[in-house]
């Protein structure tokens, strides 16, 4: 593999893992960061097996003309620096906007940020494109008992009219990718993950869940819940989702949006899953209604890729065993 591909959001938590995949399979990665200069985030990145061939750049996503460099000379661009955004920049929560600034502070920033960088890519001959987006994409209203990335969309209209700017943020950006990728003859994939296990590759991500609180359960102490809510979550482990990118990109006929998730499982089998492995864990207490059915998937488009992906038991096996060494205790 002597290609080079650039990676937007090296250091977060789904860029580093996808860093760490190709790099494992032989490609050279040009990753951007907002400042590379800071020397907590690179010498992590640059501690992965390959990083002989990864070069960092400092590029914030609302200026174009920043990913220059980065994506000289590259194949293909992974985006992934399109986080969540739950917060204005005054520190308003996006819950409690009205429309207006929603749409302004949380909704427009993103969507700006992805194309920014997908001009960019454009003005510098790229034809492939991978977006990380979320499932959040994809709850159409009403709700459907088994869904998939083809017919299911969220109604953003409907997302913001609840105030839940942030969802909206990725169906909107979902498709403004998508009709610039369409006129301009770019190979567009977009994977859609959600609760995200594994091993984290950089100390910051410790603080996202699930890491935080199985580290706290692993310790002792409280589970995320109180109570046993009456829900279902979803989830992968890193390295089987940096898989689904990287084989997005390298199957000539990939395009469109993927699932990123092995599945959907209700929170008191993720618990119950979890005291096998934890027997003296402290527990939620149980929720007293009938459990609601998990959200059901489709994965026939995502099992196109040929990624094998771990069960639920041993990605949450293999986190927990990973939290337990105490990594990035030097």
């Amino acid at each position: 593999m002597n290609k080079t591909v650039c990676v937007a959001g090296a250091s977060g938590l789904v860029g580093s893992s996808i860093v760490k995949a190709a790099l494992s399979r032989g490609y050279s990665v040009n990753g951007t960061l907002r400042d590379a200069t800071i020397k907590d985030k690179a010498e992590y990145l640059y501690q992965l097996e390959g990083a002989n061939n990864l070069k960092l750049f400092s590029a914030d996503m609302q200026r174009g003309s920043d990913f220059d460099e980065a994506l000289s000379g590259t194949d293909a661009v992974f985006i992934a620096c399109l986080i969540p955004t739950y917060k204005g920049p005054t520190g308003v929560a996006a819950k409690e906007m009205e429309y207006d600034q929603g749409y302004r502070e949380i909704i427009q920033p993103t969507v700006d940020g992805c194309m920014e960088i997908l001009k960019a890519a454009h003005k510098q001959g790229l034809r492939k494109a991978v977006i990380c987006s979320s499932t959040s994409s994809t709850n159409p209203i009403p709700a459907v008992s088994v869904k998939n990335e083809i017919d299911h969309w969220s109604d953003e209209a409907e997302q913001c009219k609840s105030k839940k700017f942030t969802s909206a943020t990725k169906t909107v950006m979902e498709k403004t990718a998508i009709r610039f990728a369409k006129e301009n003859n770019i190979r567009l994939s977009i994977i859609l993950p959600t609760g995200l296990y594994g091993q984290a590759i950089l100390p910051e991500h410790m603080h996202h869940n699930p890491f935080a609180w199985l580290n706290r359960v692993i310790e002792g102490g409280q589970p995320r819940h109180e109570t046993t809510p009456n829900d279902s979550a979803s989830m992968i482990h890193l390295e089987d989702l940096a898989n689904l990118f990287l084989a997005a990109y390298e199957n000539p006929n990939a395009t469109g949006r993927y699932f990123g998730v092995f599945d959907s499982l209700h929170w008191q089998d993720i618990y119950a899953e979890c005291q096998k492995i934890l027997p003296n864990m402290k527990m939620p207490k149980p929720m007293t209604e009938k459990a609601i059915a998990p959200t059901g998937f489709d994965f026939s488009r995502r099992d196109s890729l040929g990624v094998k992906i771990r069960d639920f038991p041993t990605l949450l096996r293999e986190t927990i065993e990973w939290l337990q060494t105490h990594p990035f205790h030097k």
